[in-house]
């Protein structure tokens, strides 16, 4: 079967969803927009969020270290680190 453009796309998600952080990028995942909006109040908490969920997995993916995929969410800002420690793996490490 010849491969589409998203074949690429749902292979890479395959893949941080089995990756190292799994089980943390499904309870991030697992976020309603209420607990975002509750978090972070203002226009921006939707587009923090899904650049915490960018980095984690990309962070998956990669199998990056723990002190690398930290280190990527703090440069994320404050915004996404409230964010982030809501999963109680985060929480102890930020």
């Amino acid at each position: 079967m010849k491969d589409n453009r998203f074949t690429k796309l749902f292979d890479e998600a395959d893949v941080a969803f089995d990756g190292l952080y799994s089980n943390e990028l499904k309870a991030l995942k697992g976020l309603s927009k209420e607990a975002i909006n509750a978090i972070i109040p203002g226009t921006d908490g939707l587009q923090v969020y899904q650049s915490l969920i960018d980095a984690v997995e990309k962070a998956s993916g990669e199998n990056l270290s723990q002190a690398q995929l930290i280190s990527n969410i703090k440069g994320l800002g404050d915004k996404a680190i409230k964010i982030a420690k809501k999963i109680p793996y985060f929480a102890a490490l930020l």
